[in-house]
């Protein structure tokens, strides 16, 4: 079982940037798929990003071109770079993460709330 912790998020204008970092531990982060996910109020949980090994990645078409996933293996850290930010990417972000061999996102983190002003 991944334990993962986020941090990073706050409050920044529109047009600001912003990087939230995801924190694993209790497992070997190269077994696992890592992805970030957001939910606004009033809002079902979306996928954002995603990242499968290396250089893998997958984003919503929302934020392609100003949001970058990474991970550093060394540390078990990922990472969510957001540029460009918009009123409406305002959303508590969770980092989760599943097995590679899973389709089930079973390990989750607490949240870290985004506001962005206008």
């Amino acid at each position: 079982q991944v334990q993962l912790v986020e941090s990073g998020g706050g409050l920044v204008q529109a047009g600001g940037s912003l990087r939230l970092s995801c924190a694993a531990s209790g497992g070997t982060l190269t077994d696992y798929v890592i992805g970030w996910f957001r939910q606004a109020p009033g809002k079902e949980r979306e996928s954002v990003a995603t990242i499968y090994n290396a250089h893998a990645t997958n984003y919503a078409d929302s934020v392609k071109g100003r949001f970058t996933i990474s991970r550093d293996f060394r540390t078990n850290m990922v990472y969510l770079q957001m540029n460009t930010l918009r009123p409406e990417d305002t959303a508590v972000y969770y980092c989760a993460a599943r097995h590679r061999v899973q389709s089930q996102w079973n390990n989750w983190g607490q949240g870290t709330q985004v506001t962005v002003s206008s």
